[in-house]
């Protein structure tokens, strides 16, 4: 009786072994800012300090897993391709860094941003799609308003629809076409920023 206990057990921990030798391992994946430097500063332009955020994103897309978009309305969620880090929060850096990129003189922080002190202002951004349809293409789509935050009142507010042509249907492809869209979304709030006379 003994002998098919130790039978069983062994056989057992053979089957552990084996699923975890099977298991794939996890990839993991984050989004780029642009990789162009700030343009150099004149003495006499004056810096805004300008936070971005709140933002939004569906709750489908608060997860580590990456979401794509299928057929017949339905998702793929990639147990072994995963975020790096939380999603919203990637977004978020990817913005601020680009933003310094594109808008100097001015100053970007992310938000919560409590511990450098207040903002002049505020991009309040609601993200409603963010995700790629593997080898056609990647899409966001947002709303977003620059808030004067000494008085509370919207400065401007627009929408913004952006769609990369995906030619691969790679996860690593997939990152990289929506560090594009977040790239060209960035150049969008650039010019909002810039053009807006009020904001100044």
């Amino acid at each position: 009786m003994l002998n098919k206990v130790t039978k069983g057990v062994a056989a057992f921990a053979m089957l552990l072994i084996s699923a975890c030798a099977s298991t794939p391992p996890t990839n993991f994946y984050v989004l780029e800012a642009l990789s162009q430097a700030p343009a150099a500063l004149s003495d006499t332009e004056k810096k805004r300090l300008i936070g971005i955020g709140p933002i939004t994103l569906p709750t489908l897309l608060e997860r580590k897993q990456i979401v794509t978009r299928a057929e017949n309305n339905s998702v793929q969620i990639a147990e072994f391709h995963q975020w790096a880090e939380p999603v919203k929060d990637n977004v978020a850096q990817v913005l601020m860094q680009n933003l310094s990129r594109l808008q100097s003189p001015d100053i970007f922080r992310t938000y919560p941003w409590s511990a450098y002190g207040t903002v002049n202002y505020r991009v309040i951004i609601d993200i409603v799609r963010f995700d790629t349809r593997p080898g056609k293409s990647a899409n966001l789509e947002a709303t977003w308003a620059i808030m004067d935050e000494k008085n509370h009142t919207i400065i401007t507010n627009g929408q913004s629809r952006i769609e990369q042509t995906l030619t691969g249907d790679s996860y690593l492809a997939a990152a990289q076409a929506l560090s594009q869209v977040l790239s060209e979304f960035s150049r969008e709030l650039a010019q909002a920023l810039q053009s807006n006379n009020a904001v100044h």
